[in-house]
């Protein structure tokens, strides 16, 4: 046993445990694994995150919004619509099935969800919070991975453990198979790092934070995204001071819909995660930034709210009280603590032209960027990493390593440079936890969909060469030729007939 690991009991005495796999982080993504191993015999699991209990960005659970997916994308219902952890089985538990029957939404409220997963959070029992996993160490000699862990705070009340827990604060278990979730950050342009954060904070924290801005007569949002739009709709919704002016600035050359056509959609599917990871990489890079409108922009009908918004405002004379500036960059920004002033240096991209925006608080909706948790330091040399620093992933979503390692470490949510787009979506979430699954069990997990998009991705397979005709008169009928024919190739070892299906799609 290694000298840091203390005596004494822990979730499942996991100085006596070996664990299949151990989840790092719980956000939905972990949280639908955890929820799909529930019950499986050939999986040991176990799950951990330092927060005291589970929240699904906070800062954005504002009044009236809702998930961008349908509520099919819930944490299991894509892989197993029987699950006990389904939203449907949550509404039941919750005796709201007729409520929701009547509500008549295939989109539900964002605090809705975080409400359900709150819920299975609770339920499972291989998911603990206010536990941080502060280093993993790689064992060679017992080909196994060392997690140190320490309690970060109290508990989430719900918190379920197979054995009672006892008062420890550090520990180390031991695990087969790594599965690291613990999502993106905040990301904040380096052109804010002069601004003190009381005066320019990320869209992450808007919620917490919205009060401060009451009082703020100049505001600036950056980002288009949809965080940015539910903001800069909030606050033109909301109670403002006299004279208040309201400024929304983008790179992007329009405040544009999020593409939702059905197949426009068929881009999150399997299909073609599958299609995208096995281009080359720099294809992949290229691809990324130019496919914005699917997961930059905004739904139609937030848009739709802030334009009415505008319009009411200019009835009988008055003024929108808002500037939109698409096609913008701020390339740096300053404080004024004299005039307690914040000025941004601006420039349009299209025009080349610069200029200054002057404000008295900023909410940067700038989006989230992938980070490496510190603990992976004392195995980084183990991890293989491509040109840009960033994990090589595979199709099962394992990280490559070194040779020395024999475990398995997935990802989720942290190959949006191998997968594509679809890596931070919530309706694929389900469907990567059960490819994990399947590659830890050697397929014995949950079935797979086959490939169903009605979109070929790439370019398809060649048509079979045409049957050679029999011409000799004596031969059998053209029925029992064909019927000939095909007990032949069934006989032939390794031999298939063409499935019609397969000339219409791509089967990455």
């Amino acid at each position: 046993m290694p000298a840091s690991e203390p005596a004494g009991a822990g979730p499942s005495r996991p100085q006596d445990t070996v664990y299949d796999v151990v989840g790092i982080g719980l956000g939905p993504f972990n949280l639908s694994l955890a929820a799909l191993a529930d019950g499986l015999p050939a999986v040991r699991s176990v799950f951990v995150d330092q927060a005291p209990a589970f929240s699904w960005h906070p800062g954005l659970l504002l009044d009236g919004t809702t998930l961008q997916v349908p509520f099919l994308a819930d944490l299991v219902t894509l892989i197993d619509p029987t699950s006990r952890w389904s939203f449907l089985s949550y509404l039941r538990a919750h005796d709201r099935l007729f409520r929701f029957y009547f509500y008549e939404r295939f989109h539900i409220p964002r605090r809705e969800y975080d409400a359900y997963c709150r819920w299975v959070a609770r339920g499972l029992p291989s998911t603990h919070f206010g536990v941080r996993a502060e280093a993993v160490h790689w064992d060679a000699t017992a080909g196994l991975f060392r997690v140190a862990l320490r309690r970060s705070g109290s508990r989430q009340s719900g918190d379920a453990s197979p054995e009672p827990t006892r008062a420890w604060s550090a520990r180390v278990i031991h695990a087969r198979n790594l599965v690291l979730g613990i999502g993106t950050e905040p990301a904040v342009p380096a052109a804010f790092t002069g601004v003190s954060p009381d005066r320019a904070f990320h869209s992450a924290h808007y919620r917490q934070r919205r009060a401060e801005l009451a009082d703020r007569p100049r505001i600036t949002v950056v980002g288009s995204g949809q965080s940015g739009a539910e903001i800069v709709a909030d606050l033109l919704r909301g109670p403002a001071p006299a004279g208040r002016h309201l400024t929304w600035v983008t790179r992007t050359p329009a405040f544009a819909p999020m593409e939702y056509s059905k197949l426009g959609l068929e881009q999150f599917t399997p299909d073609h995660v599958r299609y995208f990871h096995g281009l080359a990489q720099h294809r992949k890079d290229a691809l990324v930034p130019a496919q914005w409108q699917l997961h930059r922009a905004i739904d139609t009908d937030t848009i739709a709210q802030i334009y009415d918004l505008l319009y009411e405002r200019t009835i009988d004379g008055g003024e929108p009280g808002a500037t939109l500036l698409p096609g913008v960059t701020v390339e740096t920004a300053s404080q004024c603590h004299e005039h307690d002033e914040i000025t941004l240096a601006c420039r349009h991209r299209e025009q080349d032209v610069p200029f200054a925006l002057a404000a008295d608080a900023v909410v940067l909706a700038t989006g989230y960027a992938a980070r490496r948790p510190s603990l992976l330091g004392p195995i980084a040399g183990l991890l293989e990493l491509d040109a840009s620093g960033r994990f090589v992933v595979d199709d099962r979503y394992r990280v490559a390593t070194t040779s020395e390692v024999t475990g398995r470490i997935y990802v989720q949510n942290a190959e949006l440079h191998t997968h594509g787009v679809g890596a931070p979506d919530l309706g694929l979430g389900a469907w990567r936890s059960a490819v994990i699954l399947d590659d830890l069990t050697g397929g014995r997990a949950h079935r797979l969909p086959p490939p169903n998009a009605f979109t070929t991705f790439g370019a398809p397979p060649p048509a079979p060469p045409p049957a050679a005709t029999n011409t000799d008169t004596g031969s059998a009928t053209d029925t029992d030729t064909d019927t000939a024919a095909s007990v032949r190739t069934a006989d032939v070892p390794g031999a298939t007939r063409p499935d019609p299906g397969i000339l219409d799609r791509v089967r990455p």
